[in-house]
């Protein structure tokens, strides 16, 4: 598999297959256990519930693992409510080993744009490749895009077919915390600059550089012993720029929530803990007005 960011994306598939073989599942994925499995050198890696004895006490595979449940069911929750309010064009930023465009049940007529590192979407395209091909057709039109998403991609975006004057629903799901913050500025930039009226950007951040106590904590000593991921070297260092204060100076509505919030109100998933790795996380979603209002953001579902 590919190091740094995109063995993270690998992670991450590997909690999606945890989450969907839950009997209380927040979000199911039946691509993401094949996308590990492909990796031959994580074999080793839990695929199921029954494969963490600590279950979700477990820091790395119970408590992250369940926290990336929350976070892909939220997410899809937005995708889906902009696709059920006549949203067509989607742009999946730093979209990993992602398989929204394949689990996820579209209006005919949608369009999905995964931008990413070529080597991520190399590998991907590998698993893929891989699977019956009735598994393998995604549901909405797929366009995957290699990007350095630190530098220009806006051009590559834009010969692929993407269309600036239709509505897009941006997403960045797990890219900022990793982007320096001049690249996480220039994104906001790009986004704003190519969003038709009705657009909406749901994105994490984390709010600002952690304690020792917080970088000392079980969720990142898992991570670094267990499965060879120093999420912390991964983290740009710099002070972040307070992206939702400049959305709003550029006419989006905004609405930013601890992830904790949407675990009380499913009714599962993570609750805060002392000194958490996760309580400096936070989800925004913004939304561009159009000329009879302004779209949902998706967060009653």
């Amino acid at each position: 598999m590919v190091a740094g960011v995109g063995r993270t994306a690998l992670m991450v598939a590997a909690a999606r297959a945890i989450e969907t073989c839950r009997t209380d599942a927040l979000a199911h994925d039946p691509y993401a256990a094949h996308f590990v499995r492909t990796a031959a050198a994580d074999g080793d890696w839990p695929l199921h519930p029954d494969d963490v004895p600590a279950g979700e006490a477990d820091p790395l595979w119970g408590r992250l693992a369940r926290y990336f449940g929350l976070r892909t069911r939220v997410f899809d929750d937005h995708l889906l409510e902009q696709a059920q309010s006549g949203v067509r064009q989607f742009v999946v930023l730093g979209a990993g080993l992602d398989a929204r465009a394949h689990r996820l049940p579209w209006p005919p007529g949608c369009t999905v744009y995964e931008l990413d590192r070529a080597s991520v979407l190399a590998f991907k395209q590998r698993a893929l490749d891989a699977l019956d091909p009735a598994a393998a057709t995604p549901r909405a039109h797929r366009v995957p895009i290699a990007a350095d998403l630190r530098r220009d991609w806006i051009d590559s975006l834009s010969a692929a077919g993407f269309d600036p004057d239709l509505p897009t629903a941006w997403m960045a799901e797990g890219l900022f915390l990793y982007l320096p913050a001049t690249a996480e500025s220039r994104l906001i930039d790009i986004i704003d600059a190519y969003s038709a009226a009705g657009s909406t950007f749901a994105y994490e951040v984390k709010l600002s550089i952690e304690t020792e106590a917080v970088r000392s904590s079980p969720i990142y000593a898992a991570a670094d012993e267990r499965i060879g991921i120093d999420m912390i070297a991964l983290f740009d260092p710099d002070p972040r720029p307070d992206s939702v204060a400049d959305l709003a100076e550029r006419g989006w509505r905004t609405e930013t929530h601890i992830p904790f919030d949407h675990s009380r109100r499913l009714g599962r998933g993570p609750l805060p803990l002392p000194t958490d790795a996760l309580n400096a996380n936070r989800w925004t979603f913004a939304a561009l007005a159009k000329d009879n209002g302004l779209p949902g953001l998706g967060l009653t579902r």
